[in-house]
């Protein structure tokens, strides 16, 4: 069932699981009018009661390779101060998609492409996939998110490799590093990720939710911050039914056997 469909992004949700598609043939180079939608989509799976884990897809050849340079290459500087806050603010809200994210990658990841794609929880690229910053061969820097997620990802070195060089790397080169998750085939790179969202499907998916919130707050603030906030998310969740539940179930029948409501 789609909940949103736009001219180059798609929703599609199933058994709990959200595909948001990125149909912009062929290399789905994120133009401004895609970049809204993907900011759109992104806002409504995060409050849509029935997603319990999203998957970014950009179908079977390629996630996306990059910006829409065409539409950039004449822009002046007043023109790419708008429209790069614009275009961070689409990142963001994915970044901000309350529930687990997975990024289904095959094919080029590049540029703006791999700033989508590390803005998702987890990375599933195909063995064939080519993830890199190629931005300096342009004479810029990435400009949402490579210097910053990036390093946060690979450590503050790797990153530099990267982005200084604009190299292409591989699929395998980016699970050694720390860049994705897990690799697989092409053809199964959609698979793979859906069977991951489908085990948070009868998560506790407020806990989910408070875990999410806790890593990425704490990783932009000093430890003693950090596990402040860990600390209020922590207590918060005793406000819920899935905390008794998850705590009765554990005492009454052991672990790994509480059903929650999302409550």
């Amino acid at each position: 069932m789609a909940i949103f469909e736009e001219e180059f992004v798609r929703v599609d949700i199933n058994h709990g699981i959200a595909v948001m598609h990125l149909t912009r043939p062929p290399m789905n180079a994120l133009n401004l009018q895609m970049q809204r939608q993907i900011s759109a989509a992104a806002d409504l799976a995060s409050g849509h009661r029935e997603v319990h884990a999203v998957v970014l897809y950009g179908g079977p050849k390629v996630f996306a390779a990059g910006a829409d340079v065409k539409e950039m290459a004449n822009m002046s500087y007043a023109d790419m101060a708008e429209a790069a806050h614009r275009l961070r603010e689409s990142f963001d809200a994915v970044a901000r998609i309350s529930q687990p994210t997975i990024a289904a990658i095959t094919g080029f990841a590049l540029g703006g492409g791999l700033e989508l794609a590390m803005c998702a929880d987890f990375r599933v690229a195909g063995d064939n996939a080519k993830l890199g910053q190629p931005e300096i061969l342009l004479g810029i820097i990435p400009g949402a998110g490579g210097t910053q997620r990036l390093p946060r990802l690979v450590g503050p070195s790797r990153a530099k490799e990267l982005v200084f060089g604009g190299q292409m790397i591989s699929a395998t080169e980016a699970l050694n590093i720390g860049l994705v998750n897990r690799v697989c085939s092409p053809d199964s790179v959609l698979e793979t990720s859906i069977e991951w969202a489908q085990s948070f499907v009868d998560g506790p998916r407020l806990a989910l939710g408070a875990a999410k919130r806790a890593i990425n707050n704490g990783l932009n603030a000093d430890l003693a911050t950090g596990l402040s906030i860990e600390t209020t998310e922590f207590a918060a969740l005793f406000a819920t039914e899935d905390q008794k539940n998850g705590m009765n179930s554990f005492v009454d029948n052991g672990p790994g056997r509480a059903e929650f409501q999302g409550r």
